[in-house]
């Protein structure tokens, strides 16, 4: 692990993952804070699976480990409600957490170290070409930048994280792992 920080949380019912994008729904006088702050300081904030609660009302108890977020579009709906387009960038580990007067939850965090670029192994090449179906049928918006990502463990590990029909305990089991061979044997593992 690397370096430590501080950071102010957005609990929800999903494991993201880096990489991945998610759209957010921002109406809770404590969220509209945060996304102000996090807007002025460029900082960003943490997306954790809730453990215990829910994402409005009471403060939830958020999972240990959970992605910095950067917000990549917004806009306000019809309803005069906040939303968020939300990428999933580096990995942390919640060390301590307290509760701000408003219900916002801040963490003491550990950045995770990033993957290395590593190439898959053979054993993985399967799962390669799990994801290259996918991605064909779930179209354009999950294909790879370049081709060349194919090829790397990290992306490919994430990739099918995100894609594959897994529960959001799984996610976060692999949101856990520092080595991208072992989420890749992981989900090979999960596979029928």
């Amino acid at each position: 692990m690397s370096g430590e920080g501080s950071l102010p949380l957005f609990p929800l019912h999903t494991t993201l993952l880096p990489g991945a994008a998610i759209g957010l729904r921002v109406f809770e006088p404590r969220y509209l804070d945060l996304v102000r702050e996090t807007g002025r300081s460029g900082e960003g904030f943490g997306v954790c699976l809730i453990l215990e609660g829910h994402e409005v009302g009471a403060p939830a108890t958020p999972a240990a480990f959970g992605v910095q977020v950067k917000i990549e579009d917004f806009d306000v709906g019809a309803d005069g409600v906040l939303q968020l387009r939300l990428r999933g960038t580096r990995r942390f580990h919640v060390e301590r957490t307290r509760v701000r007067d408003n219900g916002l939850v801040v963490a003491d965090v550990r950045w995770c170290d990033e993957d290395p670029d590593d190439e898959l192994r053979p054993q993985h090449a399967l799962l390669a070409t799990v994801l290259d179906h996918i991605i064909e049928q779930a179209g354009t918006a999950f294909a790879p930048a370049t081709p060349a990502l194919m090829d790397q463990a990290s992306w490919v590990s994430w990739r099918l994280a995100e894609l594959l029909p897994l529960s959001e305990q799984q996610r976060l089991q692999l949101l856990q792992l520092d080595d991208p061979h072992q989420r890749l044997q992981q989900l090979l593992g999960w596979m029928p």
